[in-house]
């Protein structure tokens, strides 16, 4: 079975789960859309595939876009393609894409029995980070801070620093990151 097949076969339990949300007959359904009762209980069961001409119709009664039909992800800007990278046992989601500046990650770190020890490294640049949730230890240089969530800090990175959990639950931070040291203008009010 290919990846086609395995969308295919989520779509009649989605359609099934959203006219029984909406507290919909097949009766009612097939008055709205123009399709048979017969085909649309066929395709919540398996026993039709759905084509485009099937689920457009449905798609507009039930007020949703034809992905979430068929379980197609997200995929916002379609400029920007976000691939995980995984480094240090975290996870940065990259949230721009362009060559040179500064750039913006979404960093995960995932929850541990207990806090991992401190491993400071160093590498060029500016980093500023923002705790959206969770309590993150940093380290830079002497200093060894724990901020909780809405605090930031901003650090230039050729100083020896490391980024964790306080107390090893997950932590979710915003990264702003100057590769060639840019920082990252604040305006006052």
């Amino acid at each position: 079975m290919d990846g086609t097949d395995e969308v295919l076969d989520a779509v009649g339990p989605r359609l099934r789960a959203l006219r029984k949300h909406r507290g919909l007959t097949l009766a009612e359904l097939s008055a709205a859309t123009g399709i048979s009762e017969s085909t649309l209980s066929r395709l919540e069961s398996g026993g039709r595939r759905p084509t485009l001409e099937l689920l457009l119709p449905l798609a507009r009664v039930h007020g949703v876009p034809l992905d979430d039909l068929v379980g197609a992800p997200r995929t916002g800007d379609p400029r920007i393609h976000l691939r995980p990278i995984h480094r240090h046992g975290m996870t940065f989601l990259p949230l721009t894409r362009r060559a040179g500046g500064v750039q913006a990650f979404k960093m995960l770190i995932p929850s541990r029995d207990a806090p991992a020890e401190p491993t400071p490294q160093t590498h060029g640049g500016y980093e500023w980070v923002y705790v959206l949730n969770g309590r993150l230890r940093l380290v830079v240089g002497d200093r060894d801070m724990v901020l909780p969530p809405g605090e930031a800090a901003e650090f230039d990175t050729a100083l020896p620093h490391w980024l964790g959990s306080a107390d090893g639950h997950a932590v979710e931070t915003l990264v702003l990151f100057g590769p060639q040291g840019e920082r990252a203008h604040v305006r006052a009010r």
